[in-house]
């Protein structure tokens, strides 16, 4: 088969790793990067593609037949709304937008234009997460009663030294790493709908947020805890536990979501599950009977690419859709809302 060719706008880190998972795809090819920076010329020189300072160029140029976009956040929105006026199908990387009103522009846009619009929450192309979704769908765990889960970990001071709008308003753990673990949340739990939060940047006094506590109330009914943090030297996250991206050092003892149900608890990404043999004689004076779930691990990033090849061919819709982007950003908005007002904040 002809491979389907992909141009990728934007050299940074996100960016390279797109890069790298086309390079080696069966069934796509890098087309070009956009980049203005001097240093994308020598990643272009490197890859043998062509490279482009913006979309205009590109496609006056040298029209590909998709494009992601793994470009600043501030940029998604008018860089995807150019890609949707040229007829170019785009993966958005997360977050779809920086704000919940931009964001329902593009929703818009992508809806009425019938284009096909993929956000680059990658997680929902795990066989982790598909395993979970699986387990839960099967009845084992019971009726869900709720998740407790964590993102804690610590970013060395450089982090902010190389980007220092990560330390501005925007740039915090709740719009950069929460939005993947409120997208999980919906693929495990469900729809969310009301939040509370306490926030706190007593560690780096940057204007932004560091730890953030959260608790969720799902429309099943099902209530989360969750704890964030980019400054607790602690490995219970997901970049930490699930083995999937190799630039972090795993530790295969560390869970960063429990689920528990009337009849049993399963732990992700260990797949360490405890479920009651007989559920018409359960409680906590009796034993569980333990086990582990068989699972593969796989790189959801390679995975998100073979899918997104396949929606521009228009063998597939999104799995991850624009209004879906749209969703995972409300709740992100709805936290920082009610960490600053200290109430519960309902979801639409």
């Amino acid at each position: 088969m002809n491979k389907t060719r992909i141009a990728v706008a934007g050299a940074g880190i996100i960016g390279r790793a797109h890069i790298d998972v086309l390079l080696n795809s069966p069934t796509c090819a890098l087309a070009a990067i956009v980049d203005p920076s001097p240093a994308a010329e020598a990643l272009a020189t490197r890859c043998g593609v062509p490279l482009f300072a913006s979309l205009a160029e590109l496609n006056a140029a040298d029209r590909p037949d998709a494009v992601v976009l793994a470009t600043p956040n501030a940029l998604h929105v008018p860089q995807a709304l150019a890609c949707l006026a040229a007829g170019l199908p785009v993966l958005v990387e997360k977050p779809i937008a920086p704000t919940v009103a931009e964001a329902e522009t593009l929703v818009r846009r992508a809806e009425d234009s019938g284009i096909p619009v993929l956000v680059g929450h990658h997680r929902a192309h795990s066989p982790i997460m598909a395993k979970a979704r699986d387990v839960i769908a099967s009845g084992q765990l019971g009726r869900l009663v709720g998740v407790m889960g964590s993102a804690t970990f610590y970013k060395p001071d450089h982090y902010f030294v190389d980007g220092p709008w990560r330390s501005q308003p925007g740039g915090g753990p709740i719009l950069i790493n929460l939005i993947h673990e409120v997208h999980n949340l919906r693929m495990l739990c469900g729809e969310i709908v009301a939040v509370q939060a306490f926030s706190s940047n007593a560690v780096r006094g940057f204007a932004v947020e560091d730890t953030v506590v959260i608790n969720l109330r799902f429309a099943s009914g099902a209530l989360g805890s969750f704890f964030l943090s980019d400054t607790a030297a602690c490995a219970r996250s997901w970049e930490q536990t699930s083995q999937e991206n190799k630039a972090y050092p795993s530790h295969d003892d560390e869970d960063c979501y429990v689920l528990t149900g009337t009849n049993g608890s399963l732990s992700v990404p260990t797949m360490r599950l405890k479920t009651y043999p007989r559920p018409e004689d359960r409680s906590w004076w009796k034993p569980f009977e333990a086990g582990t779930v068989g699972m593969v691990r796989d790189d959801p990033l390679k995975h998100q690419m073979e899918h997104f090849g396949r929606v521009a061919r228009g063998e597939e819709a999104p799995l991850v859709s624009a209004r879906d982007g749209l969703n995972n950003l409300r709740v992100t908005e709805a936290i920082v809302e009610a960490a600053a007002r200290g109430c519960a904040v309902a979801l639409a």
